[in-house]
């Protein structure tokens, strides 16, 4: 892409924030995304606290839940990489006590894509449990899958961490959020704008997330869905602002999600399909294998058909529905995703929590992005 149709992209998704900040769609946002490695749209509008008062940076650091697991999946494909860890070993061969109950034949990638079986959390869990590394380890251990694992799959909306984070625990030593810096963030240089928990002298650069209608679209779904029944059993484990800026919630080790800048998770994304600034994540291969469909149909948690990658979503409506693109989406709008067709990365990170037919701006921006790469590509 020319400088010139860099600066376009830039200038167009830079007015589209501002128009939905100030049409009050939009509390704050950011997008970034590169292109064949280099970084092409680094946009942000909006404000952290009020209007009017500390506005939103590209350092800002926004929590965007499961956009998060892309960083998960991504650290564990890392592992493999290196020989560390193996797709079709079972958990328990790294973590013994994950074996109760039916699981002992689960593998890495029947984590990866959702079909463990263990979706579920106690329906009284609170969120100083959920906060809890060691407690909330023993709950997923000691789980009864609900359906033999590896033949269906069903979004693991908070077990994920837990189950792919304490097996790389068990591998390396480190904690998810250590292993996470240690073979990710600091070999991409974005340290100190991709976590899991965060530190806590991050506290304060970190944008408080406010209600769109997200609370209100978890609150309307009758209670005998399995997402509300099993994922998210009660309020206190919801996904939504009052959870996420709870400072413990916040500091806490949870790869389900995760905090970032989105010029941090487009550089993620950018370093799986090629280079940037001299590293690549891992191979070209490896990037095949986990990007291509791994499990397609009905989720038995969200009741849609989807396709899953190893740890990705495939082909979503924000990826234009096309199967060379990968990545994940999180709670309230946020997604970080690659294009691997384009060689194109994306991330959008939000403040204000909004689902269904007023989640517009991820796919809107992420057309407008897709549009100056074409354009510039065909010229």
């Amino acid at each position: 892409m020319d400088a010139r149709a860099s600066t376009d992209a830039q200038t167009r998704v830079g007015g589209i924030l501002q128009e939905l900040v100030d049409s009050g769609q939009e509390s704050g946002l950011q997008v970034a995304a590169y292109l064949d490695g280099e970084p092409i749209v680094d946009a942000h509008a909006g404000w952290i606290d009020r209007p009017g008062g500390r506005p939103v940076r590209s350092d800002t650091l926004i929590h965007s839940f499961s956009t998060g697991k892309g960083f998960t999946a991504t650290l564990v494909h890392v592992l493999a990489e290196r020989g560390l860890i193996d797709y079709d070993t079972p958990i328990a061969h790294y973590w013994p006590e994950f074996g109760a109950h039916g699981k002992e034949r689960a593998t890495v990638r029947h984590a990866l894509t959702h079909a463990v079986g263990v979706p579920q959390l106690p329906a009284a869990l609170t969120p100083e449990e959920l906060c809890d590394w060691d407690t909330m380890c023993a709950i997923v251990a000691a789980a009864e899958p609900l359906w033999e694992p590896g033949s269906a799959s069903g979004y693991h909306g908070w077990t994920f961490g837990w189950i792919l984070g304490e097996t790389v625990r068990r591998i390396t030593g480190l904690t998810p959020a250590e292993a996470l810096r240690t073979y990710v963030s600091e070999p991409l240089g974005v340290a100190d704008e991709l976590y899991f928990g965060l530190p806590e002298s991050e506290l304060a650069r970190t944008a408080p997330l406010v209600e769109g209608n997200w609370a209100a679209g978890l609150e309307a779904l009758p209670p005998s869905v399995p997402f509300r029944r099993y994922v998210v059993p009660n309020p206190g484990v919801w996904t939504v602002a009052e959870l996420a800026n709870r400072r413990a919630y916040l500091l806490a080790d949870l790869p389900a999600c995760g905090t970032t800048t989105a010029r941090a998770a487009a550089r993620l994304y950018a370093a799986l399909t090629g280079e940037v600034e001299g590293v690549r994540l891992v191979s070209p291969r490896r990037v095949a294998l986990a990007a291509e469909v791994a499990v397609e149909g009905k989720d038995l948690m969200l009741l849609g058909r989807y396709a899953k990658g190893l740890g990705y979503f495939v082909g979503l409506p924000q990826m234009a529905g096309e199967r060379t693109a990968f990545g994940h989406q999180g709670s309230g709008g946020s997604i970080a995703f690659a294009d691997r067709a384009r060689g194109l990365a994306f991330c959008l990170t939000r403040t204000r929590l909004v689902g269904g037919a007023a989640d517009t701006a991820a796919r809107t921006l992420a057309d407008e992005v897709r549009s100056a790469v074409t354009g510039a590509k065909g010229s």
